[in-house]
Parts: structure tokens; sequence; C-alpha cells
């Protein structure tokens, strides 16, 4: 189907087409004739030195698994000669894609973007250091093609230094784990494969990338957790190293967590958090009026030198703003779903009488992510006339 789909197209089109649209029709008709089956996402901040070799290896690697492919480079707003050494490497080799920021924006929304322009059924992330190693890439590959939805990387061997990287990601991985339920040894291990359904739907806000299998896991996505090679850095400098950049990287990841916990946990449903915490307060709050009720009622006490009539005061006060939070939260989630037509569920397949068939995702276009091809091809001629 896709042979006699991309045949017809060139037979149709390409005699109106000029120089310049012809070649934007075969990159429609290789897409449609040759599927990506894996595009690698790579972020890359100020990581001149490591481009040329990062580009080999992932080739490499990718051609071993007889795969076809597809490499986006994000460019998070380098300083240095980085966005330069991509623009070389593409103009080389169309399977890589460059992806260039206006400013540093961060390594979840290098991340967020790269989901968007991948194409691929299964899109990969990997550091642009080199310490992950791309040999990795088959094997884990060959796993998540036994049934599971993302495969995340476990640096056994981690090459960094102790007391500043190694103990910090052990005591979070450990906290992570605990709190969201997933256990999984190493989160802040970029080398993951997603499985395009999760790729397309998770969506990244702030810093929340290490956070994926988490909160992907909560809507039914099989997890697997694979050792993989890490190696030492060898080109550049590190982002995240001194003691100042890793105390602020720890109190990030704290207060992501409780970002995390609140979405898996009330997400939908802000009333049950902030409902519960008020309706304790204005209890409490009644119980102490009562109790200072009866001691004014049998026993005479004085009570307005008694800083216990304050705190029971503030403390129903305080529970009716908690309550009132939750309402105004419910009011916000329904809008939220309601006016985007977000579904609260997901759907892993459906069966009916036409047979089990995959249930395709809400969101799994490339939304504003830019042009296609077909669009090119269209606006081309648009212009030019036939």
């Amino acid at each position: 189907m896709k042979e006699v789909v991309s045949r017809r197209l060139t037979e149709v089109l390409s005699p109106r087409l000029g120089s310049k649209r012809r070649a934007v029709l075969g990159r429609l008709v290789d897409r449609v004739a040759e599927p990506i089956e894996v595009s690698v996402v790579v972020p890359i901040f100020d990581e001149e030195d490591n481009v040329a070799a990062l580009i080999g290896e992932l080739t490499r690697a990718l051609e071993g698994t007889g795969r076809t492919y597809e490499i986006v480079c994000v460019d998070d707003g380098s300083k240095d000669d980085s966005y330069a050494r991509l623009a070389k490497a593409q103009a080389s080799d169309a399977r890589i894609k460059v992806i260039q920021f206006r400013r540093n924006f961060g390594q979840t929304a290098a991340f967020a973007a790269g989901f968007d322009f991948a194409a691929g059924e299964w899109v990969i992330t990997i550091d642009a250091d080199l310490q992950n190693d791309p040999a990795d890439i088959a094997k884990m590959l060959q796993k998540a093609e036994e049934g599971y939805d993302i495969v995340s990387g476990w640096r056994v061997k981690r090459k960094d230094a102790l007391l500043l990287r190694k103990f910090p990601s052990k005591v979070a991985n450990y906290l992570i784990g605990k709190v969201t339920g997933v256990g999984i040894h190493d989160y802040g291990c970029s080398l993951k494969v997603y499985h395009r359904d999760v790729a397309k739907n998770v969506k990244l806000y702030g810093e929340l990338h290490r956070f994926v299998p988490a909160v992907a896991a909560s809507l039914g996505v099989r997890v697997a957790e694979l050792p993989v090679n890490h190696r030492a850095r060898t080109a550049g400098e590190s982002k995240y190293g001194g003691l100042a950049k890793t105390l602020s990287r720890t109190a990030k990841v704290f207060l992501d967590l409780l970002t995390v916990r609140f979405l898996l946990s009330f997400a939908t449903r802000p009333i049950h958090i902030f409902g519960g915490l008020g309706l304790a307060a204005s209890t409490f709050g009644l119980g102490l009026g009562a109790y200072l009720a009866i001691m004014k009622v049998l026993y005479g006490a004085t009570l307005a030198d008694r800083p216990l009539l304050l705190l029971a005061v503030l403390l129903v006060i305080v529970g009716v703003q908690f309550i009132t939070m939750g309402l105004l939260g419910e009011l916000v989630v329904r809008t939220y779903h309601e006016s985007q037509g977000k579904s609260i569920y997901a759907v892993r397949a459906v069966l009916d009488d036409s047979g089990s068939r995959n249930a395709e995702p809400r969101d799994a276009d490339h939304g504003d992510s830019g042009p296609t091809d077909v669009e090119e091809a269209r606006d081309a001629e648009r212009r030019d006339g036939p």
C-alpha cells in the first residue's frame, strides 16, 4: 500500500513541480515509503567538542539495529560552536534533524521539543556528553519489544563523583521510588526508550523529565529497567559540577517530587486534599472552641487573655479557606478537561467486532511543531502555480 501511494504521488505531482518542490516531494515519498522506526532525541548545550563523536557513535549504533532512524538534535541555546557543527552534520546526512532554541530553556524543554519533532515508533533520549553509550540502544529496543512502553537505563557502575553526584542521586532515587511507587534505581539516567504513544502524550513542564516513568506508570504504562554502560566525560564541561549546583538541583528535585505526588494523587480531585486539610483544621478549631465554651460556662474561666481562643478562630478560618481552595481547584480541573477535550483515562487497546487494535492517542500528532513535507509541497505549488 505504501509503495502504491508513493508511486501515485510521484506520477501525479512530479511533472508539475520545479526542482525545489521535487526535492520536497522526494522527502515526502521517502517518508511514506519507509516510515521511521526509531527517533533519537539529543538535548545539546555547549557540547561542541562532543558533537562529531556523538553523531558518529549514534549512526554506527543505529545502523547496527537494522532499523530506519532519525537523530533529533535540540540545540538548547548553546553559546559555543555546537549549532554550526550540528548544521554541518545535518548537511551531510538527511536523517539528522536540528532544532535550535532562541535561548537556553533547559533540558526538560529540549526533551519536549524533541518529542514533538520525533516521527519514530520508538523515541530514545540520550545525553550529548557521551557518558551514555549508544551501543546500549540495541538491547534496550529489544527489551522494549518484549511488551514494555518505557525502558529506563540503570547506570550500575556510574563514573561520577561520589559526594557531589552519586550520593545525592541515590537519595533522590530512593525518595522518588517510595513516593511514586515506581521502583526504578536510576531516574536520572537520560538513556531511555519510550514508545511513541508515551512520548507524544506525556507533557513536560519545569524540570519533570526525570519523572516521566513515574507519571506514565500512573496511566498503566509498562516500565522496565536495564543496566547500561556509563563512561567518564572525556570532553567538554559538566553542567552540574560544584556544591552550589548540587544543592540547588537537590532542592529542585524535592519540589518537583511534591508536584509529581500531587499530580499522581489529586490532579483530578483537588477537593480531596484541600478539603481534607480544611475539614481537619475546622474540626480541630471547633473542638477547641467547644472546650473553651465549656470552661467559660461551667467554670467561669476568663478567655480574653487565652491564646487558645485565637488559635481556635484561626483554625476555623484556615479550614474554610482550604475548603474554598479545593472547590476552586475543582472548577479549574473541570475547565481544563472540558474546554480542551482532555480525557481523565488512558486506553491501551479496543476490542470490538473488527478485532483488537491499538487505541490511537488523542495528541499523537506534532501539534504546532512546524510545517510537514505535505504542507511544504502544497505551499510551493500555491506560490508558483501549476
